[in-house]
Order: C-alpha cells, then sequence, then structure tokens
C-alpha cells in the first residue's frame, strides 16, 4: 500500500526530531558550560604551541604580512595570561551591556511592569500572530546593535510562558531573529556603515575612486525582514515547538485576569513617563546640531545615541518601571527600586561567573591568531577552487558561515576576507555591494549555533531558568533548524535576486 504524504511527512519530521535529539544528548553529555570553556582555554593554549611548531601561519591580504599562529605556551605567553586575566573579564563585550540592561529591566521586573504588560498583551492581542511579532522584533532589534540579545530573548520567553507555549521556544524565536537575521532590517543599522567602510577599502585595491555607501544592500535587507519572519514562524511552530512539547516547568504563566484598578493605573503612568522620556531623546536627536548625533557628521547612524544605546535602554525600562511602581502602590521607597536592581543581578550570577572563563577562552583564541589563520586560509581556499558564477557566490555563503563559528566577530572577519573576495569578485565582474550582501548571509545563518558568538552564553543561561538541564548541546539542537532554514531560505532569495539582477540597494547593482 502507497504511503500517503501525510505519512511520509510524519517520517520525516521524526528523522529531523531524532537528529536534534542525537545532536542534544551529544552536547548535554559536554561539561557544564563554565567547566567546558575552561576546557577550551586550556585546549588553544596547547594548540596554539602546536600551530606554533608547525609555521601555522596565513597572508594578511591587506597588509602584506604573514599572520603566525602564536603560542600562548611562552613565556610570554604566560605572562600575557596572567597580567590579562582581571581586563580579559571586565573588558569582555556582553558582560557590560547584559549587566546594564538587566538593571534596567530589573526595577520593571520588580514593581511588577513587566507582568502586568504582558497580561495585557495577552488578553487583547491575537495568539496566532505572536510568534511572527517576535521574530520580527528580534530582527528589527539590531538598529539598537546587541541590545536584543539581553531584552527581547528573555521577554520573548515570558510572553510564550503568558500565553501557556513553552518558555524555551519564545526564547528561541527570539534568539532567531535577533542573531539569525542579523543582517536583516527594514532601517539602516549600525552595522551598515561599518561593513561599507570595510568594503569600500578592499575596492579600492581595484578602483582608488569606488566608493560604498551604507545603504547598498537595503532593498535585498528589506526583503530578507519578510523571510526570516516567515521562516522563523514556520520554524517554531512546526518543529521547534512540538519537539519541546508542554511546558511543566517550576515558573508558572501569570493568571490571565483583567489588571486591576491600581495596575492599569500604574500602566498609564508608566506609558506616559516613556512617552516624556521618548520625547526627551527626540529633542536631544532631531535637531540638526542635535547633542546625541555625531558631533562631526551630524549624522543619526552612526552616532552616540546608538552608542549609547545600552544605558538609553536601562532607563527606558527603569522610569517607566518607577512609574508603574507610583502608581501601582508597588513602590514604597528608593529601598524598593535597589532591591529591584539586586534581584536582578542574583539572577545574572551564574553569567557572571560563566563570563569570566568564556572571557578567557576568546581572548586566548585571539591572542594566538588562530581565529584570522582560518578565516584567510577558508578564504583562499575557495578562491582556488575556480568556482565562477552561482556556485562560486553560493560556497562564499557556505564558507563565511563555516568561519563564523570559529571567528564570530562579523567586522574583524569581513577586514581579514573582504580584501580577497571583494577584489577577486570585481575582477569577474560582480559589484563589491553585491559580495558584501553574500557575506552577510553566511555571517549571520550560523551566529545562533556557535558557542564563539559572545551571546550565546547569556542565551543558555536564560534558557536554564525554565530548564536547570539546559546546556549548550540544548541550545544548539533548538537553534539548528532555524539555522539551516535561514542558510537554505536566504541563499534562495539570493538567487532570486541574482537571476533577475534586481537592484540590492540605492544605486547598487549586482555587476559592475
Amino acid at each position: 500500500m502507497a504511503e500517503t504524504p501525510s505519512s511520509e511527512k510524519s517520517k520525516k519530521l521524526d528523522i529531523v526530531n531524532r537528529a536534534l535529539i542525537f545532536i542534544e544528548k551529544v552536547g548535554n553529555k559536554l561539561p557544564d558550560p563554565i567547566t567546558l570553556f575552561f576546557y577550551l582555554s586550556v585546549a588553544v593554549i596547547v594548540v596554539s604551541a602546536i600551530a606554533n611548531l608547525a609555521n601555522l601561519s596565513a597572508l594578511n591580504p591587506t597588509s602584506k604580512e604573514t599572520i603566525e599562529a602564536v603560542s600562548l605556551l611562552t613565556p610570554d605567553g604566560i605572562r600575557k595570561i596572567v597580567t590579562k586575566t582581571v581586563s580579559n573579564f571586565v573588558n569582555f563585550p556582553p558582560l557590560g551591556t547584559v549587566l546594564v540592561a538587566m538593571l534596567g529591566v530589573g526595577v520593571a521586573e520588580s514593581t511588577g511592569l513587566i507582568s502586568a504588560l504582558l497580561r495585557q498583551v495577552v488578553l487583547i492581542a491575537p495568539a496566532k500572530f505572536i510568534t511572527p511579532v517576535i521574530v520580527f522584533c528580534g530582527v528589527m532589534s539590531n538598529i539598537a546593535s546587541d541590545a536584543g540579545y539581553v531584552v527581547l530573548t528573555p521577554l520573548a520567553a515570558l510572553i510564550f510562558l503568558a500565553y501557556k507555549r513553552h518558555p524555551i521556544a519564545g526564547l528561541a524565536a527570539g534568539f532567531a531573529g535577533v542573531s539569525g537575521g542579523f543582517s536583516a532590517n527594514l532601517l539602516v543599522s549600525s552595522m551598515d556603515p561599518l561593513l561599507a567602510g570595510i568594503t569600500e577599502s578592499s575596492a579600492q585595491l581595484i578602483n582608488p575612486e569606488y566608493t560604498v555607501n551604507p545603504t547598498v544592500n537595503y532593498y535585498f535587507m528589506a526583503a530578507s525582514t519578510l523571510v526570516i519572519t516567515l521562516v522563523g514562524w514556520y520554524i517554531t511552530e512546526k518543529i521547534v515547538e512540538p519537539r519541546l512539547g508542554e511546558y511543566n516547568g517550576q515558573i508558572n504563566s501569570e493568571e490571565m485576569e483583567e489588571l486591576t484598578i491600581a495596575e492599569q493605573k500604574g500602566l498609564r503612568w508608566a506609558g506616559y513617563s516613556l512617552l516624556a522620556f521618548i520625547g526627551f531623546l527626540l529633542i536631544l536627536v532631531l535637531p540638526p546640531e542635535g547633542i546625541l548625533r555625531d558631533p562631526e557628521t551630524l549624522t543619526i547612524i552612526p552616532s552616540p545615541l546608538f552608542q549609547g544605546i545600552v544605558p538609553i535602554i536601562m532607563l527606558g525600562f527603569i522610569i517607566p518601571g518607577i512609574a508603574y511602581g507610583k502608581g501601582a502602590g508597588t513602590i514604597q521607597s528608593d529601598k524598593d527600586i535597589a532591591q529591584g536592581m539586586t534581584q536582578a543581578m542574583n539572577i545574572m550570577s551564574y553569567y557572571i561567573v560563566l563570563s569570566f572563563f568564556a572571557a578567557q577562552f576568546i581572548a586566548y583564541f585571539s591572542w594566538t591568531n588562530l581565529g584570522i589563520i582560518l578565516a584567510i586560509n577558508g578564504a583562499n581556499f575557495l578562491k582556488a577552487t575556480g568556482f565562477t558564477g552561482l556556485p562560486l557566490l553560493i560556497s562564499f555563503i557556505i564558507v563565511s558561515g563555516l568561519i563564523n563559528l570559529f571567528f564570530a566577530s562579523a567586522s574583524s572577519k569581513w577586514t581579514m576576507i573582504a580584501p580577497i573576495f571583494v577584489p577577486m569578485l570585481m575582477l569577474v565582474g560582480y559589484s563589491p555591494e553585491f559580495t558584501q550582501m553574500a557575506y552577510r548571509i553566511g555571517d549571520s545563518t550560523t551566529n545562533i549555533i556557535t558557542p564563539l558568538m559572545g551571546y550565546f552564553p547569556i542565551i543558555v543561561a536564560f534558557a536554564q531558568r525554565y530548564d536547570k538541564n539546559a546546556g549548550i548541546g540544548t541550545l544548539i539542537a533548538t537553534m539548528l533548524p532555524y539555522s539551516l532554514a535561514f542558510l537554505l531560505s536566504w541563499s534562495a532569495l539570493f538567487i532570486f535576486w541574482f537571476i533577475f539582477g534586481i537592484p540590492i540597494g540605492p544605486g547598487a547593482t549586482i555587476r559592475l
């Protein structure tokens, strides 16, 4: 008897589920993330010595200097490890971002603002559209650089919990939008001018007069926002959430009762205070010479507004949180505000310890030059394959994604490989803007499955709030369907754009 389409689909989903279970089990058999980063740090020290003895190196395409693997098992290396331990931790980029933002979130949560707001949202919002809204907000959050990691992802988990859905599915949907769709946006983000500057410098190796403006990928990235939202919606509800099953954890969802008069008053006060805060920011930004514009170029992107987005977000939680507390009667004195901040830091204690070891590992990996050497050699390998046309471009996307597993900084990685690929593709007729667009696809789609991405540990810590057994394997297995689906769908959109020769941004075309 022939199998029905539904039974074939069920078999395929079962195979996918078994594969993800295997990945999760293998990943979670690894030690605790804190211990794992300690072991990885030790491994990097040993590997650096072996790589140095083997004379592992790569030629920097920009400076034409040879980059050699640096051993940390030398007197200088050991001294550097000892003297830089504290600064590695203190200067770990995600640490300050997370803790400062969480101070504000702590106040909003302790006063009851977040709880009341979520209940109000659940009472009025159509449940079937919550998932795409979360993914879309995640994609759009990169306008505020990295703030989405520490604000949207935990809120997404709480929203799913409020709808009596699995909070880790909400966390995954938010993380997928924030990180997997990092390059997509309906607006120009802070990443656009940063990458454009690197692309321009690389293009000028061929044409000294060539210029690249920050909006050159806008049309494609705006369309990508819709694609990522739809694909993220599908993966969450058809693969991730069914696999996670029903949530039976210890954290209960808020009861969906109507808000009390005091809570409604608190929300009104919070809304008024937030509008006043936004109005104040607009006064500092909108005038042509506004204080929060760039003092030299007078631009908004980039500007102090976005460079200081984390403390601004902190105030965006603290001010409405206090206003809500006063209106609802949940704040009696300044001690209640301080207590809310303290509770937030208590929740983050595991992440603080994890950050210490993650910071050492990432610093060691950077000092050894292993990541840069891998990036350059990977690019050279692709160049040597002899591929042309779409096979070359798709291979470039895949190699960019693989390199991203080991060298997560988008701008640093592009600095290393742009001087190879931008001139190479210019010589066969493709514009630097188009090469940059291809790079951004590969760079974004594997963010969500690499522990080397700076914010990966904080997402693990957020997940452990709902499942104490959640580890690196849990997160990788949960996020892998998003990563593969984003890579395939984004590449398909890229191919569509290529075949029909659609402009990729204002004044930017695929071919020179």
